[in-house]
């Protein structure tokens, strides 16, 4: 009767060894998928960010084109005002 019982039970636990066997299998592949997925978010986001940083630095050579462009236009409208003062004041 004892050895019935034992025989028994080792087949129950051989059986829930490989349960366990299968289960662990199960996460390992899940979580390689997991790592994948994380690295192509990450792929995706370096990406991403690079063309923020790309659009960011032709805006900001933009701006400063725009601001020398304007310094110039204020130089030219200083010198215009100069000479206009000057021919008003030989008007005199």
């Amino acid at each position: 009767i004892n050895v019935e019982k034992l025989k028994q039970e080792i087949f129950i636990l051989q059986g829930e060894l490989e349960s366990s066997k299968v289960e662990n299998e199960n996460l390992r592949v899940g979580q390689t998928t997991d790592l994948g997925a994380v690295k192509d978010i990450i792929d995706f986001s370096l990406q991403s960010l690079h063309k923020i940083i790309t659009g960011t630095n032709w805006s900001i050579k933009q701006l400063t084109s725009g601001a020398e462009s304007l310094r110039i236009v204020a130089e030219v409208l200083k010198s215009t005002g100069k000479i206009s003062e000057v021919e008003a004041e030989k008007e005199l």
